[in-house]
């Protein structure tokens, strides 16, 4: 167990180095999808080893997992494009504009839940209680996890530029 720790946790620096350096410059689509690619392998195998599936259920679950999480994600941003358009805008956007933004953030939220409800269905068909019981906290310590790393490169980087 403390091996899995130390390659989750190495794995974790890795991609939060390479999330310090994307943010330096703008990434291209295809890093970027490369990058998203290799975060979701981490994060399916720190799932897959916190719920202790087995052959099967990964190779049953996962995908739906990340077709799960796609559908979210495709929310999210169109939720946040909106919302990046008004606040380019800033003092030239209508309160219509504002209202409509903030009612796609609001209801993206919804539909989130909505998603995540159809999915649970499924994976009630794939995974023990105990296992479904499990996922939720896993995926809220994977992010835990991710952002504690990504907060202590970013010290880390800062203190480095002080130095010189």
């Amino acid at each position: 167990m403390k091996k899995a720790k130390i390659i989750i946790t190495v794995l974790i620096i890795a991609i939060c180095s390479a999330l310090s350096s994307h943010s330096q410059c703008q990434p291209s689509k295809q890093d970027r999808n490369a990058w998203m690619k290799e975060m979701r392998q981490v994060k399916n195998d720190y799932i897959s080893r916190k719920l202790n599936l087995t052959a099967e259920q990964k190779n049953r679950f996962l995908p739906l997992y990340n077709k799960m999480e796609r559908e979210v994600n495709k929310c999210v941003e169109e939720a946040q494009h909106m919302a990046h358009l008004v606040k380019e805008k800033r003092d030239n956007a209508t309160d219509l504009e504002y209202e409509k933004a903030a009612e796609a953030l609001f209801e993206c939220k919804a539909k989130e839940g909505e998603i995540e409800l159809k999915y649970y269905r499924e994976f009630k068909k794939i995974l023990t209680p105990k296992q479904l019981f499990i996922l939720k906290r896993a995926e809220r310590e994977f992010t835990k996890t991710l952002m504690r790393e990504h907060r202590k490169m970013k010290r880390e980087k800062k203190q480095n530029g002080n130095k010189q």
